[in-house]
């Protein structure tokens, strides 16, 4: 009997102490859940922190508001010596995964450099190697960006972090170049005059830097190239001015008698025929008459 209770007294503290782990554990995380994480959410909104960054510190708290409540709760139950027992064991783990997983690794090393660069933000239009898109998500394993074909690529982050990427509309002004070819016979000085007069009448485009037009290439054809500037860009900005742009010259030019893309078939004036000449009867008898 002695024993018995001794067992039963046992089991009954080691419920105890459950019950006391996740009660404190539930407790810990509600805190910090809806009042911690709240909080800091507000915080970062007030002083302005970036959206990429804010959402990044919100995910770490996260975490660690799951990390802190279970600490607690292992110390107010009387546990606290499991985590000294662990220590050596997750020590061992940690270097084992972290051969296990250099990738992984790579990848959320490169994640907390781009969550917290400031010039590298959700809703910026990016191009890298691999595509194009606007940025959707960062979290510290990948970046998913929304093609312009509406799908989603998720891009690993060290893929970001180890190759160039161009973010268009970082600076306040943007320039849009809008490639031409004219024929040699084409008038350049009514072109340039008709390409920078359509460019200054769009109430998008900018009078500084005012428009521009170049001379690119002369063979064939004479290439040009327009070069205006807008304001504030975004890639549906950058669309929709190219796209007017590009039909407003498309109907100003041909009025001012100037074909674009004239590259058809030429025609040939004049008649093919064959012309006969004498030929000596040696050159096919090698030399002898028969």
């Amino acid at each position: 009997m002695p024993r018995l209770a001794g067992l039963f007294a046992r089991y009954a503290a080691l419920l105890d102490n459950v019950a006391t782990f996740l009660l404190t554990v539930a407790l810990a995380y509600a805190l910090g859940r809806f009042l911690v994480e709240p909080a800091a959410g507000y915080l970062m909104e007030l002083r302005g922190t970036e959206p990429t960054l804010r959402r990044g510190l919100q995910r770490v708290l996260a975490v660690a508001v799951v990390v802190a409540s279970v600490v607690a709760g292992l110390w107010v139950a009387g546990l606290g010596y499991l985590l000294d027992r662990s220590a050596i064991v997750v020590a061992a783990l940690t270097v084992a995964l972290g051969f296990a997983a250099q990738d992984v690794v790579g990848n959320v090393v490169s994640g907390a450099f781009i969550v917290t660069d400031p010039k590298f933000n959700i809703g910026d239009w990016i191009r890298w190697e691999g595509g194009e898109g606007t940025i959707e998500d960062i979290d510290f394993r990948a970046t998913r960006v929304r093609t312009f074909d509406n799908e989603v690529v998720t891009v690993p982050n060290a893929a970001l972090t180890t190759t160039t990427v161009v973010n268009p509309v970082l600076n306040d002004r943007l320039r849009i170049d809008l490639p031409l070819e004219l024929g040699h016979d084409a008038d350049l000085d009514t072109a340039v005059a008709v390409l920078v007069s359509a460019a200054e009448d769009h109430p998008d485009v900018l009078d500084a830097p005012e428009p521009s037009v170049r001379i690119t290439s002369v063979d064939e054809r004479v290439r040009l190239s327009a070069r205006i500037w807008i304001a504030d860009p975004t890639r549906a900005s950058f669309a929709r001015v190219r796209s007017e742009y590009a039909r407003e010259i498309a109907t100003r030019l041909p009025e001012a008698g100037i074909e674009l893309g004239d590259g058809g078939p030429t025609e040939l004036d004049g008649e093919v025929g064959v012309e006969l000449r004498d030929v000596p009867r040696d050159r096919f008898s090698g030399g002898k008459e028969r």
